[in-house]
């Protein structure tokens, strides 16, 4: 059994997308995208700095576009479950049917802008935690004032907050963990502080009309499988001040007698926790289309097997 994920915010890297551009009909995609959400994706993929693609309201609809072009070159895929992580939720919807590329890329390109503007009224951030016992770490982050607003499993959890929180955290980590890594994100995501974003992307996802998915969509809300479109849409709103809980949708995945996990560019970080928490489970990340032809492989072995 194949399941399909994208990655959230954070995955994107300069010129990432700059030799997907080289199949056909790519470029041509991603400026029919550019043109529905008023937004230059070839310039932010391919020449943009970090700085630029590090503002929340340019990388998310980046990383949207990016798994979706990257997924249609793959050609054919038939994924027994899919799922995201963060903003790559609207990516696994498109994957599932719940929503057309346009209607992704507009509920993103608000999403973006709606937890920018939050993300402006108090300075924040995220820190990964490396290692360390989850629940000590949990309990020192509570004691600090932080949230840990991406529990992903194979020890690492993400805290978010101030940056004073933050940097109280650098001084004072919970015992066992061994590295405190600062995230290249604009805010706390995934916490109160982006409560003001929610009326707004609740009043978008209002304007769209979902299908309900045709093969298994997994929230990172719960770990949970979602079987109608209106709910998808419900937990896409609410998801974007609640905690992502990565560790539980690959116990899913465990539970679905997952056997790959094919991770859509830009790939890499979902795949990485999978190989230390999904000890058998074969997995490949799209980074380039040199990576395309041992996607297929895997799929056609895992794919409705």
């Amino acid at each position: 059994m194949l399941v399909l994920v994208a990655p959230g915010q954070g995955a994107q890297t300069p010129g990432f997308l700059t030799p997907w551009l080289d199949l056909p009909g790519v470029e041509d995609r991603l400026r029919a995208l550019s043109a529905a959400v008023d937004l230059d994706l070839v310039h932010y993929g391919t020449d943009a700095d970090a700085d630029e693609i590090r503002d929340t309201a340019v990388a998310q609809p980046l990383l949207v576009a990016a798994g979706l072009v990257s997924a249609a070159a793959l050609g054919e895929v038939s994924p027994g479950a899919v799922a995201g992580h963060s903003v790559g939720e609207i990516t696994a919807a498109v994957f599932a049917g719940v929503l057309d590329d346009t209607a992704a890329l507009t509920l993103v390109r608000k999403r973006g802008l709606a937890m920018a503007e939050a993300a402006a009224i108090t300075q924040t951030g995220m820190s990964a935690l490396l290692g360390g016992d989850p629940d000590t770490t949990v309990a020192h982050l509570e004691k600090l004032g932080l949230t840990p607003a991406n529990v992903n499993g194979a020890g690492q959890i993400v805290a978010a907050g101030t940056l004073e929180q933050l940097a109280a955290l650098e001084a004072d980590k919970p015992e066992g963990v061994r590295r405190v890594v600062a995230l290249k994100v604009a805010g706390a995501f995934h916490t109160r502080h982006m409560a003001p974003a929610v009326d707004t992307l609740d009043k978008a996802a209002r304007e769209l009309t979902p299908a309900d998915p045709t093969v298994t969509y997994i929230s990172n809300k719960d770990g949970k499988a979602v079987a109608t479109g209106a709910e998808v849409l419900e937990r896409l709103v609410g998801q974007v001040a609640n905690p992502v809980r990565w560790d539980l949708c690959m116990e899913t995945f465990k539970e679905l007698g997952v056997t790959a996990l094919l991770e859509v560019c830009p790939g890499g970080t979902l795949t990485g926790l999978a190989k230390r928490a999904l000890p058998g489970v074969q997995t490949l990340a799209l980074k380039t289309p040199d990576d395309l032809d041992a996607a297929r492989e895997l799929i056609a072995e895992h794919a409705n097997a």
